[in-house]
């Protein structure tokens, strides 16, 4: 067994605001931002910018999610947020808009200004390094390594078989120096040589962000998604950060509600219908 810990419920999630280090949902959606951010600066067709307290943030893959206009302040900044929604929409991809949950019906009538009129919560869960569960079977852990940039086109063939999703929809996300920028480390798990899931870690000011935990199809159920997100947390907690965050999918929930994790906010996204 990897090390772990038993676990505690984690009521710290909401304990100690004046603490800059706890994992509050406001350091979690900063630590969200600037994730994305240098991720766009990585990407080879990444772009961002900024407008007050709203922004864009374009990686150029044919996902909605992954090229958005935000704001994620208390105050929403509509006039700011239209010029960003104007912006994006010009470019000729999939695209959203991510707000506060609690500013979703302010927000709404400028997104369903420019066509974005499907809307969906989506959440935040944290977990505090303290209540992390990281036990996972040793000869699946054993499976998972760092993945260098030379091995971008390998990762994104088995992160879209994962996602079942065509591998051309995630197009140069992965490419160019993102699996070597500093603070990111992609992970790759094969099984009788071939790659068959995925993770990638982005640690920001001590949090470790969870992306890109996919398994492929045919690799499911043996325990390799805990695996991968257990290798993501682990060297992230060892590298200094005091708490992790990730937005999952229905189906990987309950997987990272076992592992410590909590739902500490939801946000919502603005799509257009057929993109949600």
């Amino acid at each position: 067994m990897t090390r772990g810990s038993n676990f505690r419920p984690s009521a710290r999630i909401w304990v100690n605001v004046n603490n800059p280090k706890s994992p509050r949902p406001d350091r979690l959606a900063d630590a969200w931002l600037d994730a994305l951010r240098r991720l766009a600066d990585a990407t080879p067709r990444g772009r961002r910018t900024e407008r007050g307290a709203a922004g864009t943030i374009v990686t150029g893959a044919a996902i909605a999610t992954l090229n958005v206009a935000y704001t994620m302040t208390a105050e929403p900044d509509l006039v700011a947020l239209d010029g960003c929604a104007a912006e994006l929409a010009r470019l000729g991809v999939p695209w959203s808009i991510v707000c506060r949950a609690d500013n979703a019906d302010a927000v709404a009538a400028t997104a369903a200004r420019h066509g974005l009129t499907g809307r969906a919560g989506m959440p935040l869960m944290a977990c505090a390094a303290a209540d992390a569960v990281l036990d996972v079977n040793t000869a699946q852990a054993g499976r998972v390594r760092p993945a260098g940039a030379d091995a971008g086109d390998v990762y994104t063939e088995v992160l879209a078989a994962g996602f079942e999703a065509p591998v051309d929809a995630f197009g140069t996300l992965m490419g160019g120096g993102v699996l070597a920028a500093p603070g990111f480390t992609g992970y790759l798990a094969h099984v009788s040589g071939v790659p068959v899931a995925t993770g990638l870690g982005v640690l920001g000011d001590a949090v470790i962000g969870v992306y890109n935990i996919a398994v492929v199809p045919a690799a499911r159920g043996g325990g390799l998604g805990r695996a991968m997100t257990a290798r993501v947390l682990a060297d992230g907690f060892a590298a200094g950060a005091d708490v992790a965050y990730l937005n999952p999918s229905a189906a990987g929930r309950p997987l990272y509600e076992s592992m410590g994790f909590r739902v500490v906010a939801t946000w919502t996204t603005f799509s257009a219908p057929e993109e949600r």
